[in-house]
């Protein structure tokens, strides 16, 4: 197989900062030798996160065996997942927030027809349900674990908690259509046709508002192995904390 140098639209800083967390597990764990230095790791692991590269690729381009790339990069998610904000730690910081933006959205998967829990109806493609948290500018401030493509986004919503737990927080919380009925402090546009004029300009007004919330999926789907994930979908959800981590130190 051929090789060349690439590069990755990504910081320094973020690859100091993963260096730092697989040194740190390896010395915690004893480890006396391995085929990749803990830099070295760290920037296999982030080129699979950031350009979608697969394992036989990044396995040529490092010089060491698709086992060795899958083992390095599982290690790397993992240690990275393991740092992930939990719900009630995104709602402390956003407590701070003058409100946030509920919305979610689907990240493609390789499924076949069969599997008829991963369908989503509404994108027409396979997929997992992912509902992302942003402040009031669109900065992501948590991504919730995933669930299959079928799953309604309120009804993921409600099995993560995040309803009960921005209600407990009085936090106002903008989202869109699909979180009608939500309850609590959650504020949805009006729905129908035949709307007064007021409350066109109320929908006017949310939909603005609400719109900031689509920065932090494209922040995500600039992951590029998010916009075609080839994974079990065990693993989905460790990816997923795993840059959220990185993108939080990035930041």
């Amino acid at each position: 197989m051929l090789v060349y140098p690439s590069s990755i639209d990504l910081s320094s800083r973020t690859l100091r900062y993963l260096t730092g967390r697989l040194a740190a597990r390896r010395g915690k764990i004893g480890t006396r030798w391995r085929r990749l230095t803990a830099g070295r790791q760290a920037l296999l692991a982030l080129a699979h996160l950031r350009c979608g590269d697969t394992y036989a690729q990044l396995a040529a381009g490092f010089g060491i065996g698709i086992a060795t790339a899958y083992r390095y990069i599982r290690e790397a998610v993992d240690v990275l997942a393991a740092l992930a904000p939990t719900l009630a730690e995104a709602m402390r910081i956003a407590r701070t927030k003058a409100f946030v933006i509920l919305d979610g959205t689907l990240l493609p998967i390789d499924r076949i027809a069969a599997d008829t829990p991963y369908y989503s109806g509404k994108h027409k493609r396979h997929g997992m349900n992912i509902q992302v948290l942003t402040d009031p500018f669109g900065r992501l401030l948590w991504a919730s674990p995933a669930l299959p493509g079928s799953t309604h986004d309120l009804t993921a919503a409600r099995t993560h908690g995040i309803v009960e737990a921005l209600t407990d927080a009085g936090l106002k919380c903008w989202a869109d259509k699909a979180y009608q009925g939500a309850g609590g402090s959650i504020r949805v546009p009006f729905r129908g046709r035949r709307l007064k004029r007021w409350q066109r300009r109320h929908n006017s007004t949310h939909a603005k508002i609400r719109c900031l919330g689509e920065q932090a999926m494209a922040t995500l789907k600039r992951w590029r192995l998010l916009r075609k994930l080839r994974c079990s979908t065990n693993r989905i959800t460790a990816i997923i904390q795993a840059v959220l981590v990185l993108h939080h130190a990035s930041a």
